[in-house]
């Protein structure tokens, strides 16, 4: 059995021993603690040095530091909301970089946020920087830093103020704001490009197949003004208005180009004289109409939807590009063109054409270019009005001068109608026709009335009806010119029957009178009777039957008889029908009733004649000499005179003395003076 004392000396050891372990174990532990601890308090020794440099500038005491702390936490905290904003402005990067025309409303929402941010930074920057400038200056008057640590805070904040000029506030987004700019014009490029299609039209008739109410979809015309408030409040609005103008005058210009208006490009040297282009002249009045009241009207109005609240000079000035570089000015200087061309009586119509079609447009042109933007368009249309009314005025008065200059020129070798006459009869009639007599009493009122000078109606008829006299009288001229009285006689007729059929139930033959109609009529027939007398009616004297029904010396006789007499019938038709060849009746009714006379006073006596000696000398060797024509030759040889030749037109021949007529026009004389429209 143990004794008690060992036993309690056992428990002791055992208790030292698991002591000891307990303590070797922690030994143990704080080895290895030291030795990781090691390396790093080496590191810390390492990095004294570089804290106490930066720490070495703040060289004032406890008391101090906490005197200056009130006025760095005044500054950092401008500069802290400066910073934060700076950060919220570049998460929009994102949004502004896509494309707008996936969610239009919330792009510009987005770019309005942009611009807000981008205010306050332009507007906070320098207060942040005056405070940061603020705090440096207390340090140095304080010396809280050596000199070198302020130099560095001094210097940049130099380059923050410099940051902050106006060319530096297009950094402070990093350009987004112009990108998104630039987006936007692309989206107003695009909206307006694929809306705007060229109207459908046939390039014969140039009336459109369908026209719009509107160019543009309300729609598009929102998001076209909504587009414009964004770029005008960054001052794009120049920029919008020449994307606007090129687009829409591009579209106006392919609606025209169905037309076929390249004669609107074509120059005073390509026009051969006025009647080179009467027909284009018809065009151009056709396809102004059409422009102005049409394509015009619907631009006139698109820029007021798109640009009314900007203003009206805005839009105005817009419209009047559009309307200049689609093709106005073009249509006016066509319209110049004419009136430089030649002098030219047809010139009177054309430009009385021309006035009627502006005439027609003035409430349209007053109301679409009234504007001071269209100035141009104004001095152009009022410089083309006064040529045009100069031009009409200056033909017209001194046409019936002309028309009695034309008697010195030689009368047709054919006796026909000279072009003169039966070119003044028509123009007379057109000039007082329904078509052209109010819009020429019109045009010589207000030329009067430029000259302070009243304009009766009188004096227009008056002075057509002395140019038909001068016309009568230049035929009595001409008709004492021919050596041949025959031709002078047909032409009498040619010329008697020509005023008689195309003035009798014009307006311009009931002004002359009943009596003087009659006067011509019967002085056609007279002549006419008279030609046939002289020339036709000697021919059947040739056919005498004289000697041959009481003839008894036998048949050899009456066969030489009759012979003799064929041969000089036949002799004296020849020569006259060579004759005749040569000579024109103008009018075919009379022609034809002409021929009829002399077939009626020539064929019967020569069937008869034939008939009753033919036998004689047709059995003759020789009777081909003497029974030369037959009967239904004979009638179809003179049924074929007087026909007349193509001839070129020109409304006048020959060159006056004055010299104001080459090849049958005007020479080109002009003024200039100021109209209105």
């Amino acid at each position: 059995m143990a004794s008690p004392v060992s036993i309690d000396g056992i428990e002791k050891l055992r208790a030292a021993t698991k002591s000891l372990r307990v303590s070797l174990e922690k030994s143990k532990a704080l080895g290895l603690a030291l030795e990781k601890t090691g390396p790093r308090l080496e590191e810390i020794d390492h990095r004294l040095p570089v804290l106490q440099a930066a720490v070495r500038p703040i060289r004032a005491d406890k008391d101090a530091l906490v005197a200056v702390g009130g006025h760095i936490n005044r500054a950092v905290g401008p500069a802290a909301a400066v910073l934060k904003v700076f950060d919220a402005v570049h998460g929009l990067e994102k949004s502004l970089l896509s494309d707008p025309r996936n969610d239009l409303p919330g792009y510009l929402s987005v770019l309005k946020r942009l611009e807000e941010a981008l205010r306050f930074l332009s507007d906070n920057c320098g207060l942040a920087i005056q405070w940061l400038d603020d705090i440096v200056e207390y340090m140095e008057d304080n010396a809280l830093a050596d000199s070198g640590y302020l130099s560095n805070l001094k210097k940049s904040l130099k380059n923050l103020r410099e940051f902050e000029t106006a060319k530096g506030k297009a950094r402070l987004d990093g350009g987004l704001l112009e990108a998104a700019l630039d987006k936007l014009e692309n989206e107003f490029w695009r909206l307006l490009t694929e809306h705007s299609v060229p109207l459908p039209m046939s390039s014969s008739s140039g009336e459109q197949a369908c026209i719009a109410p509107s160019p543009l979809p309300v729609s598009v015309i929102h998001k076209l003004q909504a587009i414009l408030w964004r770029l005008i409040a960054n001052g794009r609005l120049e920029k919008c208005i020449s994307i606007y103008v090129e687009v829409r005058s591009l579209n106006v210009r392919a609606s025209l180009q169905a037309l076929n208006l390249d004669y609107l490009d074509m120059s005073i040297s390509e026009f051969n004289d006025v009647q080179s282009i009467e027909g284009y002249i018809a065009q151009w009045g056709k396809h102004l109409e059409f422009a102005v009241k049409h394509l015009f009207e619907a631009e006139y109005k698109l820029c007021n939807d798109v640009f009314d609240r900007i203003g009206v000079d805005v839009w105005m000035s817009c419209f009047s590009k559009i309307a200049a570089q689609a093709g106005i000015l073009a249509f006016l200087q066509f319209g110049k063109t004419v009136t430089e061309s030649k002098k030219d009586p047809i010139k009177l119509l054309k430009l009385l054409d021309i006035f009627a079609s502006l005439n027609k447009l003035r409430l349209d042109f007053n109301r679409l270019f009234g504007g001071a933007a269209c100035i141009e368009i104004q001095n152009l249309t009022r410089d083309l009005i006064k040529r045009v009314i100069d031009g009409v005025a200056e033909i017209f008065w001194e046409l019936l001068v002309q028309v009695e200059l034309q008697k010195q020129i030689p009368p047709p070798q054919d006796g026909s109608v000279p072009k003169l006459v039966s070119f003044i009869i028509d123009y007379c009639n057109k000039l007082l026709g329904d078509d052209y007599k109010p819009i020429l009493t019109q045009v010589l009122v207000i030329h009067r009335n430029w000259k302070h000078e009243k304009f009766q109606e009188t004096l227009l008829i008056n002075e057509v009806l002395n140019i038909i006299k001068a016309i009568e009288l230049n035929m009595d001229t001409w008709l004492k010119a021919y050596e041949d009285t025959t031709l002078s006689n047909l032409f009498a007729m040619n010329n008697r029957w020509l005023l008689f059929k195309q003035l009798k139930g014009t307006k311009l033959g009931n002004l002359l009178g009943d009596p003087w109609l009659r006067e011509h009529e019967q002085c056609k027939d007279y002549y006419a009777a008279v030609f046939l007398r002289d020339s036709w009616g000697k021919l059947p004297g040739h056919l005498s039957r004289e000697g041959l029904i009481l003839f008894s010396g036998g048949r050899a006789t009456a066969r030489d008889l009759v012979k003799k007499r064929l041969k000089t019938f036949n002799e004296s038709f020849d020569e006259m029908y060579k004759k005749q060849s040569n000579w024109v009746i103008t009018d075919k009714d009379l022609r034809e009733k002409t021929c009829q006379l002399i077939v009626q006073a020539v064929v019967p006596v020569y069937r008869s004649y034939m008939q009753n000696y033919g036998p004689l000398v047709e059995q003759d060797a020789s009777s081909s000499k003497y029974a030369k024509y037959s009967v239904q030759t004979l009638e179809k040889m003179i049924m074929s005179l007087y026909q007349p030749r193509p001839a070129r037109y020109n409304s006048f021949k020959g060159r006056s003395p004055s010299g104001k007529f080459s090849n049958g026009v005007p020479a080109d004389h002009r003024r200039t003076a100021s109209a209105v429209m």
